[in-house]
């Protein structure tokens, strides 16, 4: 349990964080829940750099990051929160020593392992919001299903090529899960590297930092119900309106059921 004197912000903090505490939608009641906030991270990419430098810089208190590969020459075009000394090292420890530059002192929690559905079932309850940072379709489902079960906040997020679109699927039991936009994972396409540029998940792990951090410090409004779209050839950023389906299999059983606190 988290107590007041944990949250209470030093000397050092309120300089490191001045330029967030001046905003009147934050000030130091939104940066001691920000400090006190614990996020599951899953994946340490290309989306998941840009996400995770966001988070440290903004002084979430607890980082836990999931990432079960090691770095390739080829992820740095994109993936901004390693360099090129730690090509062959697994993504959670690289990730961990420039976090550790940025904001030495965060809690970054390391898990060089993929995120099974047993393991997320016993592990998301911790946390106060679940981000999703990889493009594996079969993870994407599972954590759709797990944190609408659980009633825990997830914000989903992937790309294609220039394209790229950012959601949060709410607890509330109005909210659209990510089985109500697509009700199933279409079939993959056999296995194949397709291209992008580092810019695109930057812009998606971005809005998805802004997504977390207006949660955690409690303003602003969220990407419930809606979907932020954009394509980086044609410069187009659109909001989709999204509706929670009825007949979801996942939601639309769980919003009979009550909350057991």
């Amino acid at each position: 349990m988290t107590t007041h004197s944990e949250t209470e912000l030093t000397q050092d903090e309120l300089a490191r964080y001045r330029r967030q505490l001046i905003l009147p939608e934050i000030g130091p009641e939104g940066q001691q829940r920000i400090k006190k906030a614990k996020v599951l991270v899953i994946g340490a990419g290309g989306i998941g750099s840009p996400l995770l430098l966001y988070l440290a810089a903004a002084g979430i208190g607890h980082i836990s990051i999931y990432d079960h590969d090691v770095l390739d020459l080829t992820n740095m075009n994109r993936q901004i929160i390693h360099d090129s000394g730690n090509v062959g090292v697994p993504k959670v420890q690289s990730a961990e020593q420039t976090l550790n530059r940025l904001n030495p002192g965060l809690h970054y929690e390391l898990h060089a392992e993929r995120l099974t559905r047993e393991t997320a079932l016993s592990i998301v309850p911790q946390y106060d919001i679940v981000v999703n940072a990889v493009d594996n379709l079969d993870t994407r489902y599972m954590l759709n299903d797990v944190c609408v079960e659980l009633r825990k906040p997830l914000v989903e997020g992937s790309i294609f090529h220039f394209e790229g679109q950012v959601m949060l699927i709410s607890p509330d039991e109005d909210s659209a899960c990510y089985r109500c936009v697509y009700p199933e994972p279409q079939e993959p396409p056999k296995k194949q590297e397709f291209g992008v540029i580092g810019v695109t998940p930057g812009i998606v792990g971005t809005l998805q930092a802004a997504e977390v951090l207006k949660y955690v410090a409690g303003t602003g409004r969220s990407l419930k119900n809606r979907m932020i779209y954009f394509d980086l050839l044609s410069a187009s950023f659109r909001e989709i309106e999204l509706k929670p389906d009825p007949d979801c299999p996942v939601c639309s059983k769980l919003k009979q059921q009550p909350v057991l606190l």
